[in-house]
C-alpha cells in the first residue's frame, strides 16, 4: 500500500503558525500567505478516521483547484499556486465561522433528519410528501457552524447567524449570493460530466483588504455528493438507490458496522483490503468528476516532495 499524508510538522520560512483541521493543515507565512497541505485523512461524521487513504489528499487537492479555475470569474478565491499535488497557497485570509451548505435535492443529512419527522431544517420548511433524493422546488441553503477536530458541525439558521453577529447581513448577503452562484455553475459543470450535484458545501474568508473570497475546497467528493444523471428518474420511480459519487459509501460502510460518530461509539477497523477499495473509489471520482485520467504523484517520500516543491515556489516567486 502506498505511504500517506496523515500529519505534517513543516518549519518553512517565516512561518508563524501552523492550524490543523480535520483533513487539512495551513501553514500561515509572514501573515501574508497561506499553505495549505491536504492530508490522507479521512473524516466521517466529523471523526477523523484511524488510517490515511493513499492518494486521497492528492485528488481532493486537484479536483478544488481545477474547480476554482473554472469558478473564478464568478466567484474570487483564495488561490495563487498549486506548486505540489497535495499542496494550495494563497492569501492569507480570516475565515468565516460557518460553512454554506446549499441542497438542490433531499438526501443525506436533509434525509436523515427528514425520516425523524422533521420538516424544518436551518429555519427552512422542508415541503411534504418528499421521498429521500427527490429534487427540492429550488436549492435550500442549510448552513453549518465550523468545528472544531473532534467536534460535530451542528446545523444554524440564518437568523441565528445574524441574531449571535458570527457573520454582519451585509456580509451573509454576499455568502448567500456567491453560495447560489457557485452551485449554479457546479451544477453546470457536472451537467456536461452526466451528473448532477445534489448538494454542496462552501467556505468563505476575508482577505486583508477586506474582500470575500472562496477558500479551501469546491465541488470535491468529500464536501459534495454527486448523482449519476443517467438513470435518476428511473430509479427515482422504482424506488431504487441512487447510484452516486461522493465518500456517502464510506459514511454507509460506517453505519453497517455501527458508526455514526456517536458517543460510546468505537470507529471499526478499517483493514488494509478496505483501504485500498476507498483509494481506488477516490480516483474513480477524480476521473468522473474531472474527466481527466488521475496521475498518482510520487510517493518514495512524500514529505521530502512538498518541501522542495513548496521551498523552490517560494524562491522563485
Amino acid at each position: 500500500m502506498s505511504a500517506t499524508i496523515t500529519d505534517t510538522n513543516f518549519n518553512f520560512p517565516n512561518q508563524k503558525s501552523v492550524y490543523k483541521g480535520k483533513v487539512r493543515e495551513v501553514y500561515n507565512i509572514n501573515d501574508e500567505l497561506l499553505v495549505m497541505i491536504a492530508s490522507d485523512r479521512l473524516s466521517a461524521f466529523d471523526v477523523v478516521m484511524p488510517k490515511g487513504i493513499p492518494f486521497k489528499g492528492q485528488i481532493l487537492n486537484q479536483i478544488a483547484t481545477q474547480m476554482m479555475a473554472a469558478t473564478k470569474d464568478i466567484v474570487p478565491n483564495w488561490l495563487i499556486a498549486t506548486p505540489d499535488p497535495n499542496v494550495a497557497i494563497g492569501h492569507l485570509c480570516e475565515p468565516f465561522k460557518i460553512e454554506m451548505v446549499i441542497r438542490g435535492y433531499m438526501s443525506g443529512h436533509a434525509a436523515r433528519e427528514y425520516k425523524l419527522g422533521k420538516r424544518m431544517l436551518c429555519g427552512l420548511v422542508m415541503p411534504e410528501g418528499m421521498k429521500e433524493n427527490d429534487k427540492f422546488p429550488e436549492p435550500i441553503i442549510t448552513p453549518a457552524t465550523k468545528a472544531e477536530m473532534g467536534d460535530h458541525d451542528e446545523d444554524i439558521s440564518r437568523e441565528d447567524i445574524l441574531l449571535k453577529s458570527i457573520v454582519t447581513s451585509a456580509d451573509y448577503e454576499v455568502l448567500e449570493q456567491y453560495t447560489r452562484a457557485l452551485f449554479q455553475r457546479g451544477t453546470e459543470l457536472a451537467a456536461k460530466r452526466g451528473l448532477i450535484l445534489v448538494d454542496t458545501k462552501y467556505e468563505f474568508g476575508k482577505t486583508k483588504d477586506g474582500k470575500i473570497v472562496l477558500i479551501d475546497e469546491i465541488h470535491t467528493p468529500d464536501s459534495s455528493r454527486y448523482f449519476y444523471a443517467n438513470g435518476y428518474q428511473e430509479r427515482q420511480d422504482t424506488g431504487s438507490s441512487q447510484k452516486q459519487l461522493s465518500k456517502e459509501f464510506v459514511r454507509q460502510w460506517l453505519i453497517s458496522n455501527n458508526f455514526q460518530g456517536l458517543e460510546g461509539q468505537a470507529v471499526p477497523e478499517m483493514s488494509d483490503e478496505y483501504i485500498t477499495t476507498v483509494s481506488e473509489r477516490y480516483m474513480e471520482l477524480y476521473e468522473q468528476i474531472t474527466g481527466k485520467t488521475f496521475e498518482k504523484g510520487e510517493t518514495s517520500n512524500i514529505m521530502a516532495r512538498i518541501e522542495t516543491n513548496v521551498l523552490e515556489w517560494m524562491e522563485n516567486r
